[in-house]
């Protein structure tokens, strides 16, 4: 049975599933849906088209669905998905996105902590944390159970790959790729996420062969497409491997350390922005 405080205001439209809990002083607009189960704790703000799944809590403070920060925002209808059982802390911002039909997407079982910030187009996957104050600029993806430290800045488009631990206090401007561990500013890639591999059941053999794709592409001093190509013919594929791969091919940014040709010139480095 829902419980609903009475100072709540809940506009005429929006979508209450089973369950729900809205605590008070809680405003949800009218475009808004709610699924089973859901807890909106005190002085949450939901707006625009948001859709929040079953078993999700809202903690105080949060703002959800807002308008994008985006200035080429012209009105069109944008929308904000945030998946099942996720936890959405104190203060959050997760605006909507830009350009018509557009999404802004949390997965399922997501931990966003205090403070941290998702902008347009972001799409974040499932298991994911964001410890508290880290903070996602527009068009980034954040692949499954990838982990991002507190205080940290991610650049426009860059991706982080799926079980990815990023170091607190870095600074983000080229995709992270899959299964790494790093930190630091300018951000140093220390090896494989071995810890986190573990607790996730990759077998030995698997974690040997992601060690002999991490060091072909960051320690043999060869051309990054000659190492992609090196990675793809000489160790066995595996779903995780076959990911490496993948994820290395549709860099456009380019791997953070490496930069393939031409991906520093569609993309900037910000230094060189500030240089100029």
């Amino acid at each position: 049975m829902s419980n609903i405080h009475p100072t709540a205001i809940i506009e005429e439209g929006a979508k209450l599933g089973k369950d729900v809990n809205i605590e008070p002083y809680v405003i949800i607009k009218k475009n808004v849906t709610l699924g089973n189960n859901v807890t909106i704790k005190s002085h949450a703000y939901i707006d625009g088209h948001t859709t929040i799944g079953d078993g999700t809590v809202i903690y105080p403070s949060a703002s959800i669905g807002t308008k994008t920060q985006a200035k080429n925002f012209r009105g069109e209808i944008t929308y904000v998905k945030i998946g099942k059982n996720c936890e959405i802390r104190e203060f959050v911002t997760i605006n909507s996105s830009c350009g018509e039909e557009s999404t802004v997407e949390v997965g399922d079982h997501c931990l966003i902590m205090a403070y941290c910030h998702i902008a347009h187009h972001c799409k974040v996957g499932n298991h994911v944390i964001m410890a508290n104050g880290a903070m996602l600029a527009g068009h980034v993806e954040i692949e499954d159970y990838a982990n991002i430290g507190g205080m940290t800045p991610i650049h426009q488009y860059v991706r982080v790959g799926a079980y990815a631990m990023v170091g607190g206090l870095s600074r983000i401007t080229n995709d992270i790729p899959p299964y790494t561990l790093g930190a630091g500013i300018p951000y140093r890639v220390a090896g494989l996420n071995l810890i986190g591999l573990k607790r996730h059941n990759f077998s030995l053999d698997l974690r040997k062969a992601l060690t002999k794709a991490f060091k072909l592409t960051y320690r043999s001093g060869i051309q990054f497409s000659d190492a992609v190509e090196r990675v793809d013919g000489e160790i066995e594929k595996s779903p995780a491997i076959n990911h490496w791969i993948d994820f290395c091919k549709k860099s456009k940014r380019g791997l953070i350390g490496l930069q393939p040709i031409g991906a520093a010139d569609e993309f900037p480095d910000i230094n060189d922005l500030l240089e100029e």
